[in-house]
């Protein structure tokens, strides 16, 4: 993707291409391997104003249900009231509350995110990939950012002990986004 040379090139409203987004987590297993997984339903909206990022925003809605490790029967225990408790809580939500440059092309996005009825700030770095226009004359922005948070802080507790010492899940937990979003307007 090429960066564009002016930046109102950028400034407008963006949706989230759901076909090119990823949102993911990894979190450690019994302390020896990890467990990445995705969400797979999810809805999101950005303004962008290229001249003075902290003026853009952005909201994000993830379907809880739509969680998927590849594994039945653990998606089946994460969508449990055990973790995700997605009877009760549908939906994951983050909104933008403050957009800060730390670089040229990297930003410090903070904003409420809600989890299982529980919202805390939480600051995601991200960096900017690029712009491009796509061979249906799509305006695209891609967009790159993770960030740790502790589960626990969330309202997700459940754990078992191992046999050998320590825990079956961990508190950590690696929130990953890759972006991709096309000009709405």
């Amino acid at each position: 993707m090429s960066t564009p040379t002016n930046r109102t090139e950028l400034t407008g409203k963006y949706t989230l291409d759901p076909a090119h987004t990823r949102i993911g987590f990894v979190a450690r297993h019994a302390m020896v391997t990890k467990v990445r997984g995705s969400f797979n339903e999810f809805e999101g909206t950005a303004t962008l104003d290229g001249e003075d990022p902290s003026r853009s925003s952005a909201e994000l809605t993830i379907q809880a249900a739509s969680i998927d490790t590849r594994n039945d029967d653990r998606d089946g225990h994460l969508r449990s009231n055990d973790f995700l408790a997605m009877e009760d809580y549908p939906e994951i939500t983050f909104r933008t509350t403050g957009i800060a440059p730390t670089g040229e092309d990297n930003f410090d996005v903070t904003g409420d995110l809600t989890i299982k009825g529980v919202t805390q700030s939480v600051t995601v770095p991200f960096s900017f990939e690029g712009q491009a226009t796509d061979p249906f004359g799509n305006v695209r922005v891609g967009f790159d950012g993770a960030l740790v948070i502790n589960r626990k802080d969330f309202g997700i507790t459940w754990n078992a002990a191992l046999e050998t010492g320590g825990v079956l899940v961990s508190d950590k937990v690696t929130l990953e986004l890759e972006v991709s979003a096309i000009k709405t307007g």
